[in-house]
């Protein structure tokens, strides 16, 4: 039998936070009233990030810097409520190899999965797991039911639901999430639980398979899709800037634009209103050429890595145009991170940790809608919950899965 599911007290709620990069999913459980004593990662980088933001005492959190394979129950703190786990999407994404779950990265999953069972009665009441979308293809969606199996092992039913970070940020980021609970009865019952904006079509074959435990709680419709905001949000950089690309490494930007994209450049610079757009390099038919996004909205921001991974910001109103490279400041506000300590960072540090990490403001919602209720324990139930289906502890070779240390 685990522990009983901790009820209301004073005390803020523990949380884990695995794969904690630079620590934005711990900005957004600390809104919702969280505290996070205790982080990981392998990326020294991102713990240099981490630690040079929070500033915190030795006495108040650690940052286990390393492989998570090295990782035992041991090492975690007591009176856990919450592990979360933002696991590296790198075999997962459609733009990676989509090797899933037995990927030399993605597989670092079982690892997190490991220490969960080494925890026995101490598991926490409820877990939080965060990747792409693509998690829910990869494999024909096996790898989506291999880790829903895995987490039924343990004595979580699952809930699987997608939030984009453009509900509340002007940057198109959809991810999906899965939350594992031990007792989903205890949900307030408010909201709509087949709200499509949270839980599309496609993910219907998960809530329909007999062989796993899920369930699918009631929550509030989250704020719709926003359309703005990247203009307002630009950091001002005088033109005198020579962040600002000079005239020949700008004439080449729009000598490399499509007619349709040069139509759209031509349309914003005679505008009587200075917008800023974003644009990202591609290679089409073996030539580099330029595409810039019609709307107000950045583009899903990535790691700075590769050429097509950077966006540029394109400032284009009353007959004047002008690009160069998002800023440090950007990439922190799109990922709603307010006023990140940016000092001592070197510029490609920055945009690898924010472009490797999770929107704060779309954790802080579902963390106040979704797992604050849960770790409480509120009378209530969820619109759904039917009945166990497996009890076979799951198979990693199944699915032809193969446990692996991570990076």
């Amino acid at each position: 039998m685990l522990a009983p599911v901790p009820t209301r007290s004073a005390a803020r709620p523990k949380a884990a936070e695995f794969f904690a990069g630079i620590g934005l999913v711990r900005l957004g459980l600390e809104r919702a009233g969280f505290a996070v004593p205790w982080s990981n990662d392998i990326e020294s980088d991102k713990q240099q990030m981490y630690v040079n933001h929070f500033r915190d005492p030795a006495s108040a959190h650690r940052y286990a810097l390393g492989d998570v394979a090295d990782v035992t129950g041991d090492d975690l703190p007591a009176d856990l409520t919450l592990a979360w786990a933002s696991f590296p999407c790198t075999d997962l994404s459609l733009a990676g190899w989509r090797r899933g779950l037995a990927g030399r990265e993605s597989s670092t999953f079982w690892h997190f999965t490991r220490l969960m069972d080494e925890l026995g009665d101490a598991r926490p009441s409820v877990v939080a797991l965060e990747n792409v979308t693509g998690l829910a293809t990869s494999h024909g969606g096996a790898d989506l039911v291999a880790a829903i199996a895995e987490l039924n092992r343990l004595g979580y039913s699952a809930d699987v639901l997608t939030l984009d970070a453009r509900r509340f940020v002007p940057q198109s980021r959809p991810r999906l999430f899965v939350v594992g609970a031990r007792e989903p009865g205890l949900l307030p019952p408010v909201g709509v639980a087949t709200d499509t904006a949270l839980r599309p079509d496609w993910l219907a074959k998960v809530f329909a398979d007999p062989s796993l435990r899920t369930h699918r709680a009631a929550l509030p419709a989250p704020p719709p899709l926003r359309t703005t905001g990247l203009t307002g949000l630009a950091e001002e950089i005088p033109s005198t800037d020579e962040r600002w690309w000079d005239a020949a490494r700008t004439e080449a930007f729009v000598a490399s634009l499509s007619p349709i994209q040069a139509a759209r450049l031509t349309e914003l610079r005679a505008g009587s209103r200075v917008v800023c757009r974003t644009a990202y390099r591609r290679t089409r038919k073996g030539a580099a050429t330029w595409e810039i996004r019609a709307d107000d909205v950045a583009g899903c921001l990535r790691t700075a890595r590769g050429g097509s991974s950077k966006q540029a910001v394109v400032r284009a109103g009353r007959g004047e145009v002008r690009v160069r490279w998002m800023t440090s400041v950007e990439y922190a506000r799109l990922m709603g991170a307010g006023e990140y300590r940016l000092d001592g960072l070197r510029p490609n540090q920055a945009l690898f940790g924010f472009g490797d990490a999770v929107c704060v403001p779309a954790v802080a919602w579902l963390a106040e809608h979704y797992l604050m209720p849960l770790v409480h324990g509120h009378a209530g139930q969820v619109a759904e919950r039917p009945a166990w289906g497996g009890g076979a502890p799951a198979d990693p070779g199944a699915a032809g899965i193969t446990v692996a240390a991570g990076a």
